[in-house]
């Protein structure tokens, strides 16, 4: 049976061996918030915990990124994302036994995730610089059905997890998501992409400072990652949510249907995406975001939480509008021998200050209130979407370059 035209690229082997493994591992991660904020919770009570648990993953994603990027493109990015999985199941697989046996502390918790984090600071620019190898020219279906995969995993993961933690706890929650990376790690080793050609060997900081010029030369790139900066470090709904839902939204169920509303969110963006290519894709997915504010206005009240899943769902729609259209415009705009490098830069810029906001969230809402630290967040990201939109490429920039045009295939709307 001949597949629609939108679904043509799940005819590539190798493409559905990759998007397989993005299924898998993430499902295990959308387990990860609510088993995580929960397991933290029980143990102390204390959104501080929570708040530097979190931000230890990051930490060590953003201080692991930049050589992720160079070694990469240097090694093979099959390889590297294999060796991150088994590194990230490993470290998952034993917090997730120390929960379950009853013997896990915040100093162990605090540590799996650095080991975690740093994995994915590998993982992550490799991931992007494999997709077009295997995609080929279906790039916008192909990041679509990538962040469908995430939406699948934050639609069954918090539900998942969510019934996990209130029957056996969080730990076997975290047991999961280390088997979904072994499964992962499996199903990127049979992957066969092209060898990496011949390319004369700089040091170091050269082929880094190679990616940098990347992205240092196009204001779009820059705008956004520094817009993205920004956004990240006013993380109250992710350290303050958790909170809000235990004290008034019904606890793990509660916080659990607003995560899995946001994960159809995505689905939802993903599948309009395989349809639509906007001819303007950054200044669409720049307008669209201002709907991931309003989940964090309405924890404030808090709304009633049928009201908030509902805007959880709006959000996921604009987040995954943003994250698909952003990534396809790299992966077309950016030579693909440097891709994994500017990716780096992109990770790195977009989450290097998000540690510092996980931290401060918890001390800031003791000292101003909860509610007002979540407005204060919102206010701000509004802000940096504004400033974003005064860039006059993200209005202008068209979904190829201006020397490429694009497949006879692809419609724009």
């Amino acid at each position: 049976m001949r597949l629609p035209r939108e679904l043509e690229i799940l005819g590539l082997r190798d493409f559905r061996l990759v998007f397989g493994a993005s299924v898998a591992s993430l499902i295990g991660d959308g387990m990860v918030p609510v088993a995580l904020s929960f397991a933290v919770l029980d143990l102390t009570g204390s959104a501080t915990d929570l708040g530097i648990v979190l931000a230890a993953r990051v930490v060590a994603l953003v201080s692991s990124l930049l050589i992720g990027g160079v070694v990469a493109d240097r090694v093979g990015r099959r390889a590297v994302m294999v060796a991150a999985d088994v590194a990230r199941f490993a470290a998952q697989a034993a917090i997730g036994v120390l929960l379950v046996s009853g013997h896990a502390t915040i100093a162990e918790m605090v540590v799996a995730q650095l080991l975690v984090g740093a994995a994915s600071g590998f993982f992550n620019p490799a991931s992007s610089g494999l997709l077009p190898m295997v995609a080929g020219e279906h790039l916008q279906p192909a990041n679509s059905l990538k962040g469908m995969a995430m939406a699948g995993g934050n639609i069954a993961g918090p539900a998942i997890s969510g019934a996990l933690v209130v029957a056996t706890g969080p730990g076997s929650a975290l047991l999961i998501d280390a088997a979904s990376y072994a499964v992962s790690a499996l199903l990127l080793a049979r992957v066969k992409v092209a060898a990496r050609l011949p390319s004369p060997r700089q040091r170091f900081v050269a082929e880094l400072r190679e990616g940098f010029a990347e992205v240092r030369k196009r204001t779009w790139v820059w705008a956004v990652i520094a817009s993205a900066a920004f956004w990240n470090v006013m993380a109250a709904f992710t350290v303050l949510g958790p909170v809000v839902a235990k004290s008034s939204l019904g606890g793990p169920a509660g916080w659990a249907a607003i995560l899995t509303a946001e994960g159809v969110g995505w689905l939802a963006g993903g599948v309009a995406l395989l349809r639509v290519s906007p001819r303007r894709p950054l200044i669409v997915a720049t307008a669209a975001s201002a709907a991931a504010v309003v989940p964090t206005v309405l924890l404030a009240g808090p709304a009633p939480l049928a009201v908030i899943v509902v805007a959880s769902l709006l959000a996921g729609v604009s987040t995954m509008l943003f994250n698909t259209l952003f990534e396809t415009m790299l992966q077309r705009h950016i030579p693909r021998r440097a891709l994994s490098r500017v990716s780096s830069f992109d990770w790195f810029g977009s989450l290097a200050l998000q540690p510092v906001g996980l931290a401060l969230m918890g001390p800031l809402a003791g000292a101003i209130g909860v509610s007002e630290t979540l407005y204060l967040a919102a206010g701000l990201k509004l802000l940096t979407l504004a400033a974003l939109l005064a860039v006059k490429d993200i209005r202008r920039l068209g979904p190829f370059p201006a020397t490429t045009a694009p497949p006879a295939t692809r419609s724009s709307r």
